[in-house]
């Protein structure tokens, strides 16, 4: 076994290697009986919330931590935008036309992937949800530059996997949607938002709303689709009625082009 341990007390997997060879009785066999930490019904009681939850901050913190990346660039997008090729299967015309963004996502992911390799793959890594149609452009991307990404999944009713251009050792499954928006910022040197539906209004707003009240620092802001966003969201009626400030405006920035995206970034 690699042991790493400080201490010259005995492994725990040891013992949970042990507990299986026991001889069987009816004491053996009771839950109570289970080793705490290996006894899945008893990690999913309601009581153990507070466990799980530190649980789903640390293990993706732990791993990035010995992985050696310090920054992220954070991808939020619909996952139903579809690759360019296959338009004609999108259920609207409108997904159908905004197709353009799952091909900026991947230049964009590209673009800043090949600043990453500068730096080892410590910054400027390509995180997204890992799941399709944005979130795939934005890994795909990764790999078209020869680099690594981060897919930050979460379990979901209906029966997903991550996309194929997630790097393994660097893809994570999520059961709480605050911890995995957490992730999102921890390390968030650049956001950028791509047209998307209730998942990537919920991340856009959060992160503004963190950055507005101070509880983040403020970092490039990055709204893909000009069009898209002022349809969306009026933005000015929100300043006009006094809900939001006019120095709140100047948090973001739209662009139509990953170029533009990064010449800001560059330049923020």
């Amino acid at each position: 076994m690699n042991d790493h341990r400080k201490h010259p007390f005995r492994h725990s997997n040891q013992d949970r290697e042990t507990a299986t060879h026991v001889p069987d009785t009816p004491q053996t066999r009771a839950p109570a009986y289970r080793l705490a930490f290996d006894d899945e019904d008893f990690l999913c009681r309601p009581e153990l919330r507070p466990v799980r939850l530190q649980l789903e901050l640390l293990k993706p913190e732990m791993f990035l931590e010995e992985r050696g990346i310090d920054s992220t660039i954070v991808l939020f997008g619909g996952a139903r935008i579809p690759e360019p090729a296959h338009k004609d299967k999108a259920r609207t015309p409108t997904l159908a036309a905004l197709s353009t963004y799952y091909d900026q996502a991947r230049e964009f992911s590209r673009l800043m992937t090949l600043k990453s390799l500068e730096s080892d793959s410590r910054e400027n890594v390509i995180v997204t949800g890992g799941g399709p149609g944005v979130m795939e452009a934005g890994n795909r991307g990764a790999v078209d530059a020869g680099g690594v990404s981060i897919g930050l999944n979460i379990v979901l009713p209906h029966e997903q996997a991550p996309n194929e251009y997630v790097t393994p050792e660097l893809c994570f499954n999520f059961h709480y949607f605050a911890i995995r928006k957490m992730h999102f910022l921890m390390r968030a040197k650049a956001i950028a938002v791509f047209p998307g539906g209730f998942g990537t209004l919920d991340e856009m707003f959060e992160s503004l709303t963190l950055i507005q009240t101070g509880r983040m620092e403020s970092v490039p802001f990055l709204l893909f689709g000009r069009e898209f966003w002022k349809k969306i969201i009026n933005w000015e009626a929100l300043a006009e009625a006094g809900t939001i400030s006019e120095k709140d405006l100047q948090l973001f920035r739209f662009v139509d082009t990953a170029q533009q995206a990064v010449d800001i970034i560059e330049n923020w």
